[in-house]
């Protein structure tokens, strides 16, 4: 059984990365599948990164594994590769990732295989070990929090700890414990999902009295519950004890005081309940350094995954922050008169039900929620959000703080962009996010959905196809909901604490080059940042909350200056006032100039991928509206050197970065030059590479460009020929590196290299000509240079002959092709026996019929591929 899959490619090899190793997965995949039928783990390296993933793993999900004991991060100086077998790989480690951490999940159509990255499988274990201790006879109940940054994961954390110790603890009663409905009802889809490694599907409560029914039973049972079903059914009664086991564990979903009032009230009815349950807690924020009440509960830190730790390991992006406070009414002198704790208190709750606040809301909703205000935020969040789906595809959400706000917002949006609207769930580019009664205005029931309806636009909004970009919502989907290509959020609400670090997590997810998510902030949240960030630090957590916008301008000005410095000596700013004719010569002429440079291909590529992803971050910034014309130039030659100078390892996908430039709409529509046309030559049938094609590609004014132009051609042709012809693949292979070799040792100029490479063409039109002659087709030629490759075969058989071989084998491979022949010992085998047979029976040299026999049964399989493919 093949349960490890490794690709290994060439550290020295500039084409072999790790990402060509990843393609080579994806080939295998497809060519083999039979490789992936017991495959629990793949790994990819390139001598320099290594990364783990499974079967269905995109690129995002392959992972570094950073340790090997899981006590502290593996220096930087060690060989990823190295720690990744000394970590993974250990023996025990492989069998219990093998056992306890992978899962399957249906999400939409596809089925996922999830295996747990190095922070999930050693937090897990290290909590499997506290849990054991707190409930033993002498322990003291409380197991410890888990405090793991949001989007790193800790969903499937929860459920992995959940399956392995259901066999730990021998068979418990496992309590799930959110605060709010929408939370319970996330967090138990993934653990349904997951209820194979759960050895038991779990059940949510509907009622206080189902979940006194499923806690009284003997043992076993994995129950989601919201908080407030642990409240008396009279307030100031005592709660009714349930069970006093010991093998009861409550995990609870962001333990916080905040959450869950543990000083006096939830905490002590559960204790009631459960009297001798052991407690543990999951958390994606810090716990506050004056909440003691917390640590009372569950205890200290089993394990911590920081911001700065997720970032580094590519688990989550950054996120960035951009002021654009509304100063049109709410006035810096207004905030002071807000109650401090106005945002905590009516945190998830209509305003309506809290008469005490009833004035103090009235003022700050008046002034937040006035016509003037909503059309000036309505029209900036238009024009800003345009501008980024210019530059990053993706989809943004606007909090407000009030669903009367989210409507009107709504519908002063839609007045600038009709065409955004559609009354009907499937259908339109904007929608508002909430809930409702019939008893609400009339004007608002479009707007109030039920669960499943809400659900069915989630499930859009999570797709990065659809064409739901934008949500609007005051309270939903603002923790738990995890939307990928979601890259930035609108904040009009007041939000602190916990709640604003869980909202603004929303945009740090892994989206294929998704740079980073970015918080745009209408209501002056930053002081409440500042304090998240010192929470933040002092619970020990590295790294940033949020970076401020000017450090993205800084970042792409940075990367700015790089790339103009390549360009120095060339006047690539002529370029702007030029005709369309001018435009087009101008490209390959700065190809051409950044080419002679020494590795300046290489370094322009990535400088200007580099500055593309801060140039997107940036947007739409004033500085990077500046640059625009010229960062659409630089994107316009790198296309261009990346269209026409890429050789094997990189896919259409990575030159065409899903980062959307800004193109100047003087250059071309679409960012991937046409080289052909650029430097005005006519598309070639490069099968022939007629003398014609070649004579213009002599007379071609940028010799360098040339150079890769025709490298590129042949090299294309070669790997057509490959896939047909070995012999004839290996050998114009090695010609044409050679030639290349000569290049970039500088032993020859530009010129002479194109003579060598012009002649190389040529002798592979001859090869084609060659099989005319001998009146053998495609693959006949193919067979017979197999054949061809012993001197002393020709001399004693002769062409005719093995011309006539060449024939037999052709009509004997095709009569006994399978689809999966090359994977099939008995079949080639018998393959095998039968070419032996025609070579013996035309008198090949008998002893080269052994090398004979296994070249021609290689050349066998590329045309059987072929012929597998028709």
């Amino acid at each position: 059984m093949t349960l490890v899959v490794i690709e290994l490619k060439n550290p020295a090899d500039e084409n072999a990365t790790i990402w060509t190793a990843f393609n080579q997965i994806e080939t295998y995949k497809i060519q083999i599948p039979s490789l992936f039928h017991y495959n629990a783990i793949s790994v990819i390296s390139d001598g320099i990164e290594a990364r783990a993933g499974t079967v269905t793993s995109n690129k995002e999900r392959f992972m570094p594994w950073k340790t090997i004991e899981g006590k502290e991060i593996a220096p930087s100086a060690m060989p990823q590769l190295e720690v990744l077998f000394q970590g993974m790989f250990d023996k025990k480690i492989l069998l219990d990732l093998i056992k306890h951490f992978i899962v399957f999940e249906q999400e939409r159509q596809d089925i996922h295989k999830k295996l747990a990255a190095y922070h999930q499988y050693h937090a897990v274990n290290k909590a499997i070990e506290t849990t054991l201790r707190a409930s033993s006879p002498n322990g003291d109940k409380r197991c410890g929090v888990v405090w793991h940054t949001q989007g790193s994961g800790k969903s499937l954390t929860m459920a992995f700890y959940t399956g392995k110790l259901v066999l730990a603890l021998d068979n418990p009663t496992i309590v799930v414990l959110t605060d709010r409905n929408d939370l319970d009802d996330q967090l138990f889809g993934t653990f349904s999902r997951c209820h194979e490694l759960l050895r038991q599907k779990p059940v949510q409560t509907a009622s206080r009295n189902q979940l006194k029914e499923l806690l009284r039973v003997a043992s076993g049972g994995i129950v989601f519950t919201t908080i407030q079903k642990f409240l008396p059914d009279e307030k100031g009664n005592r709660y009714p004890l349930l069970s006093e086991r010991r093998n009861i564990i409550v995990i609870a979903d962001e333990a916080h005081r905040s959450q869950y009032d543990f000083i006096d009230g939830f905490a002590k009815h559960m204790r009631d309940a459960l009297p001798n349950a052991s407690f543990i807690g999951f958390t994606g924020t810090p716990i506050e350094k004056s909440d003691r009440s917390t640590p009372a509960v569950f205890g200290n830190y089993i394990d911590i995954y920081d911001i700065e730790q997720a970032v580094e390991d590519g688990a989550t992006v950054r996120i960035y922050y951009e002021s654009r406070l509304a100063k049109l009414e709410l006035k810096q002198d207004e905030r002071p008169k807000i109650d401090p704790e106005f945002e905590e208190v009516t945190e998830g709750e209509e305003v309506e039900k809290k008469e005490k606040l009833k004035s103090k809301w009235a003022r700050l909703e008046t002034i937040v929620g006035s016509e003037k205000r909503i059309k000036l935020i309505a029209q900036d969040i238009v024009d800003h959000f345009e501008k980024r789906l210019e530059v990053l595809d993706g989809k943004g959400m606007i909090v407000c703080m009030s669903r009367r706000i989210c409507i009107e917002l709504n519908n002063e949006i839609v007045k600038l962009r009709p065409e955004w609207y559609h009354s009907d769930d499937d259908k339109g580019i904007i929608k508002v996010i909430m809930t409702g009664s019939a008893s609400d205005d009339a004007s608002w029931q479009e707007h109030i959905r039920t669960k499943p309806r809400r659900k069915a636009i989630g499930e859009r909004m999570k797709d990065p196809a659809d064409p739901l970009k934008l949500v609007i919502v005051r309270d939903m989907w603002l923790t738990g909901f995890d939307a990928p290509s979601l890259h930035t959020m609108y904040v009009d609400k007041p939000m602190r604490s916990h709640g604003l670090m869980q909202a603004i997590a929303r945009v740090n997810r892994v989206f294929k080059d998704k740079p980073g998510g970015l918080v745009v902030d209408y209501l002056g949240i930053a002081d409440e940042l500042k304090k998240a960030l010192s929470e933040y630090t002092e619970s020990g957590g590295r790294g940033k909350t949020t970076l401020d916008k000017e450090e993205a301008v800084a970042l792409m000005l940075e990367k700015y200056e790089m790339v103009t410095a390549l360009f120095h000596g060339f006047d690539y700013k002529k370029f702007f006032a030029a005709t369309s004719r001018e435009k087009m010569s101008l490209i390959p002429a700065a190809m051409d100039f950044i080419i002679k440079q020494e590795s300046g291909k290489e370094r322009y590529l990535e400088y200007v991928t580099r500055l593309s992803q801060a140039f997107a971050l940036a947007v739409p910034h004033e500085e990077a509206l500046k640059i625009q014309d010229e960062v659409g130039f630089f994107q316009a030659v790198r296309s261009g050197l990346a269209k026409t100078t890429v050789i094997e390892g990189k896919t259409q996908e990575e030159l065409d970065s899903a980062i959307r430039q800004i193109i100047s709409k003087a250059i071309v529509t679409d960012k991937v030059i046409d080289i052909f046309d650029a430097v005005g030559l006519r598309k070639p049938d490069i099968s022939i590479l007629s003398d014609e094609f070649l004579a213009e590609v002599k007379r071609m004014p940028h010799k360098n460009l040339a150079f890769e132009l025709l490298r590129k051609l042949l090299n294309d042709e070669i790997k057509t020929r490959s896939k047909k012809n070995l012999i004839q693949g290996k050998s114009f292979a090695e010609m044409l590196e050679k030639a290349i070799k000569k290049y970039q040792n500088k032993s020859i100029e530009t010129a002479q290299v194109i003579e060598e490479l012009i002649e190389l063409a040529k002798e592979m039109r001859e090869a084609k000509r060659r099989g005319e002659e001998l009146n053998l087709n495609e693959e006949e030629l193919a067979f017979y240079d197999a054949l061809e490759v012993n001197d002393s075969a020709v001399k004693v058989l002769g062409d005719e002959k093995l011309a006539i071989i060449a024939r037999e084998l052709v009509d004997t491979v095709r009569k006994n092709v399978t689809i999966d022949w090359t994977l099939k010992e008995s079949v080639q085998a018998k393959l095998r026996v039968m070419v032996k047979r025609i070579l013996k029976k035309y008198g090949y040299p008998p002893d080269k019929q052994k090398k004979a026999t296994e070249t021609v049964l290689e050349q066998a399989k590329l045309i059987c591929k072929d012929l597998a493919e028709v």
